[in-house]
């Protein structure tokens, strides 16, 4: 049975856009990716709606997601890879200086959004990997813990036991959010303990600058979801803030780019969610099954589907 988990390559289908109606364009905003979406914008309303900086509600947002023990894709408790370790990418991009802080393959802490955050601001640099992130983050105060839990090393052994275990190396999901404040200042955020069972050493697209998110802090921010081997091949979520600078909706902007990995004969999973600086919302998916995403402004707060 295919789950959300299950992001196996399926029929390319053309890619579909979600059209968003009742759902007025104000700031603030958020949107997120995946049904955990709904808590992780609970976490990041209350500092958008006290007029508090989108960076502030993206870091809360996206932390409620890498703490929860339950969420087997995101930080704590997140599948691990091949040989049972847990390893985490995050990104932050802050639209008022276009700046980024990122971390890939980073073990044993948790909170890597937060980590990607002292990157951005203590450091000239943008991404941190591996062990060398682990240790930059303890110098940081960070404190390095065990991020697999019983659940997750359970389900690690079941797949190492198993020996047709190969097929089940295409088992990811991310939490991606955008936020708008009410100053129009925008910032994107992406997190995840990446493909379940990869290769030691994978890093996706979600430590990569325009791969996993992008903002342009006079158009708009988008954050990518899905097979991040091939996604991060074509920079969707630059290409997509480019189409919104050129005119498109949200929606239709990350239409537009997924389409580019259909052009070149690619079958995969990918999901992009969209916002622009006035607040409107758009959201786009191409491969099997539905996309749920999370929305939150003064208006509405739900949970919908592409």
């Amino acid at each position: 049975m295919l789950t959300r988990r299950e992001f196996i390559a399926g029929s390319a289908a053309a890619a579909a856009a979600v059209r968003l109606p009742s759902a007025p364009a104000t700031l603030p905003a958020v949107i997120t990716t995946w049904d955990f979406g709904k808590a992780a914008n609970a976490e990041a309303w209350p500092v958008l709606e006290s007029g508090g900086s989108a960076i502030d509600a993206v870091e809360k947002g996206v932390n409620q997601a890498e703490m929860d023990p339950g969420n087997t894709s995101v930080g704590f408790g997140g599948l691990p890879d091949e040989d049972g370790e847990v390893t985490n990418d995050a990104i932050l991009f802050w639209g008022p200086p276009h700046a980024v802080g990122a971390v890939g393959g980073m073990k044993r802490i948790k909170r890597p959004i937060s980590v990607a955050r002292k990157v951005m601001e203590k450091t000239k640099h943008t991404l941190l990997v591996g062990d060398d992130a682990t240790r930059f983050a303890v110098k940081m105060g960070f404190k390095e813990e065990e991020l697999l839990t019983e659940k997750s090393r359970k389900i690690w052994q079941a797949w190492k036991e198993n020996p047709n275990h190969k097929g089940f190396w295409n088992n990811h999901d991310t939490i991606g959010m955008v936020a708008v404040d009410q100053k129009g200042d925008l910032c994107a955020g992406t997190s995840t303990s990446g493909l379940a069972f990869k290769i030691k050493g994978r890093v996706g697209d979600v430590a990569i600058p325009g791969a996993g998110a992008y903002v342009d802090n006079d158009v708009g921010g988008v954050a990518a979801t899905g097979n991040g081997d091939i996604m991060m091949r074509f920079g969707l979520a630059l290409m997509s803030v480019e189409y919104m600078r050129a005119g498109a909706s949200p929606t239709d902007a990350c239409a537009r780019s997924l389409q580019r990995i259909e052009a070149k004969g690619y079958r995969a999973q990918a999901c992009l969610v969209a916002l622009s600086k006035k607040g409107e919302f758009g959201a786009a998916k191409i491969g099997i099954g539905p996309f749920p995403f999370a929305i939150r402004n003064g208006s509405v707060d739900e949970l919908r589907r592409v």
